[in-house]
């Protein structure tokens, strides 16, 4: 079967009962009922505290076959996920899906325990390091492809009903004996709780993992007590040096400042740097870029922003501390400089992820976004765009935000660079879509930038400026001319060697990752 972006999609995929095609950003529009929470009464003075993860294993009942969750603020410092596996897996419990809100390299470890069957299926946004490398080359590791959601489409799965978490260990850097929880203090402080917002609110039991119990009560709190079954402290929940950077540094590199620079005179001449105009940047170099050429056209124009979203780094932090912007939405903080904003500013406001990008609720954040800067690892001629595997077909990264923006946001900017490691990053086809084309507007790269035809208002604003404007075809052409056309890489055509389903943010599926063949 094909969908709407021709994407060939198996009729059957294993693990996968029903499920429907991709026919557009806004075709889908659900009518069933969403899931209900769980019914959970407490007896009064009941002792939430637990002495390990093993007695918390026990009293969740967890066994054989069921789904738990784990959130991401903890990035590549996490602890908590090998915690609770190990003890599944010395416990002997089997098949378990561990659907995380993503998966970083610290997870690699993952792959002793797919191999024992501990762990038999994910559900992620994204696969990076060995793990991902692991995933592609051997597929039927698992029982089923992982499934790829972007941060949007997560939460609408668990609010739906299509995702059913029976365990939630969410890490907590500071939780009262209540469980009244926050990421704002802590040693292991990380700001926003964003992603485990929605587990907590959503799982049938949910177990804090805390390196800060607190006998004074937490407020605000990100998670209340009357989310939380129990709680089990420990002495570490994450590696604080993997948790959060310092403050993220804006690029020196001349290629990428190029590009941002670009960006920011897109947003002026088409009229999008304006009063009390919206944006999310990513935590990309060339995206960061664009916050110091934005920061001085604001200062020129004496405008303020009425918002930004998404990641909160420090150098957006900073642009709401010095008024620039009236207020950050925050669904993942991304540097110290950010936790302290997050911890210090009330305009630094905390989200879920639901809040941030459902695509099922009466108003997600994104829908609101004037302008969006996002990265790639490779576009095509339709203007889809790949953040999940390199042109060999590896997984890299990650879904995200991605395509949760891009739907939302009045104009969508992509940069990447026309060439990466002597390879052409604008394909014929990208090798697996994220964020489908119709919803992204502008490709910048560091030679030249190409509006999607569909935007003739783009175009008009843009008629006569000074900016290197191309079509994307010349863009391609441009890059074939400086290191030649490259050898398209061969996919596995056996539905086995799906590596991966990446659902759209509505649930439809629009692609899948095969598992490359060896030369």
């Amino acid at each position: 079967m094909k969908n709407s972006l021709g994407r060939e999609i198996p009729e059957h995929i294993p693990g996968y009962k029903e499920f429907r095609l991709y026919e557009g950003p806004f075709k889908y529009m659900p009518e069933h009922p969403g899931a209900a929470k769980k019914i959970k009464v407490a007896k009064p003075r009941d002792n939430k505290v637990l002495a390990s993860i093993d007695e918390a294993i026990e009293k969740t009942g967890l066994h054989d076959g069921q789904t738990i969750s784990f959130h991401h603020h903890l990035r590549n410092g996490d602890y908590v996920m090998k915690m609770v596996v190990e003890r599944l897996a010395a416990k002997g419990i089997k098949d378990i899906t561990i659907a995380s809100s993503s998966i970083s390299s610290c997870h690699d470890f993952l792959i002793d325990y797919i191999k024992d069957g501990t762990v038999t299926a994910l559900e992620t946004s994204g696969l990076r390091g060995e793990l991902g490398k692991f995933l592609v080359k051997n597929p039927q590791a698992v029982k089923k492809p992982t499934i790829i959601r972007s941060h949007g489409g997560r939460a609408r799965a668990i609010e739906a009903g299509e995702l059913h978490i029976d365990v939630a260990f969410m890490a907590a850097p500071t939780c009262d004996r209540r469980g009244n929880a926050t990421g704002r203090i802590g040693k292991s402080a990380f700001g926003s709780m964003g992603y485990a917002m929605i587990d907590s609110a959503y799982a049938d039991q949910v177990v804090l993992v805390t390196d800060n119990l607190s006998e004074e009560p937490i407020y605000p709190y990100s998670i209340p007590q009357t989310d939380v079954d129990y709680i089990v402290p420990v002495e570490a929940i994450g590696d604080p040096a993997g948790i959060a950077s310092g403050a993220i540094r804006i690029t020196k590199s001349p290629t990428q400042l190029l590009m941002a620079k670009y960006a920011a005179e897109i947003m002026e001449q088409t009229g999008c740097l304006k009063q009390d105009f919206s944006m999310q940047m990513g935590s990309g170099g060339a995206s960061l870029a664009v916050a110091m050429f934005i920061r001085e056209k604001m200062q020129a124009k004496g405008i303020t922003g009425s918002f930004g979203v998404g990641g909160i780094t420090g150098i957006f932090s900073d642009m709401v501390k010095d008024g620039l912007f009236k207020a950050a939405y925050d669904t993942q903080t991304f540097d110290t400089t950010a936790v302290k904003s997050f911890t210090e500013n009330p305009n630094h406001l905390e989200i879920s992820a639901s809040f941030y990008a459902n695509p099922w609720n009466n108003g997600p954040i994104v829908n609101y976004l004037d302008t969006v800067i996002l990265s790639a690892t490779e576009v095509d001629l339709d203007f889809n765009v790949n953040v999940i595997t390199d042109s060999n077909g590896m997984c890299i990264g990650a879904s995200g935000g991605h395509s949760d923006t891009a739907a939302g946001a009045a104009m969508t900017i992509v940069v990447v660079p026309l060439i990466r490691g002597r390879l052409p990053m604008i394909r014929n086809h990208v090798q697996n879509v994220i964020t489908p084309g119709e919803t992204v507007d502008v490709i910048i790269t560091d030679r030249g930038i190409a509006v999607n035809p569909l935007r003739k208002d783009l175009l008009e604003k843009l008629e006569g400026s000074n900016l290197p404007l191309m079509t994307i075809q010349e863009l391609q052409q441009m890059a074939y001319d400086m290191v030649g056309k490259p050898e398209e890489v061969k996919m596995s055509q056996d539905d086995k060697d799906i590596v991966a389903v990446i659902e759209y943010r509505d649930g439809s599926i629009i692609d899948v990752i095969r598992k490359p063949l060896d030369d």
